[in-house]
């Protein structure tokens, strides 16, 4: 008998073509890239704006009420070398009123004689300065009252100073202000919000 020779069926991946479904898919591009001129638009008008906000709030702080004449009143100081009489021939009406005024330590040991607990009004005796005080703006205010006391944050008139504190916040208000009370050698003693 002779044999018959059938026809060889291909092996798959050995040269013959391929089938669908089978084997390595065809070469697929990738997608173009996404242009970013957009975020750097975006993040430049950002820029910007921000630029225009910190203006805004530094105009805020500083700006005020635009008035170039100060109405607060100022501890009055004796500055070398003027005499009254110079003052007198120099003084504008403005500055007539202003000598006029109480300091502000004044108005504050008055504010607490009348107001005050009989231990507050004995500690503020002892206040020599304040400074601050006739500046508000709500943002950060920050009232100075300088005392004759000594030593720092440990010292034994801490209890005196945090009485001037308290009756500081008593008399003035803000929406965001802390007051500090030094020493005479300039040492912080005590500070509260006010």
């Amino acid at each position: 008998m002779s044999q018959q020779q059938y026809p060889q069926q291909p092996q798959p991946g050995w040269g013959s073509p391929q089938q669908q479904g089978h084997g390595i898919p065809p070469f697929q591009p990738q997608p173009p890239k996404k242009s970013k001129a957009g975020k750097i638009v975006g993040f430049g008008c950002l820029g910007v704006i921000a630029l225009f906000v910190l203006i805004g709030i530094a105009a805020a702080a500083g700006g005020g009420n635009g008035d170039s004449i100060d109405t607060g009143a100022k501890d009055k100081a004796v500055t070398a070398g003027r005499t009254p009489e110079s003052d007198k021939a120099e003084a504008t009406p403005t500055q007539k009123t202003k000598t006029n005024t109480k300091t502000q330590a004044e108005q504050f040991k008055a504010c607490v004689a009348k107001s005050g607990t009989a231990t507050e009004k004995k500690a503020v005796q002892h206040v020599t300065k304040v400074t601050g005080a006739d500046k508000r703006n709500d943002i950060l205010d920050a009232a100075e009252v300088y005392t004759d006391f000594s030593g720092g944050l440990m010292s034994d008139s801490q209890g005196d100073a945090k009485l001037i504190a308290s009756a500081f916040t008593s008399c003035y208000e803000s929406k965001n202000g802390l007051v500090s009370v030094y020493g005479q050698d300039g040492d912080l003693i005590a500070n509260a919000n006010y």
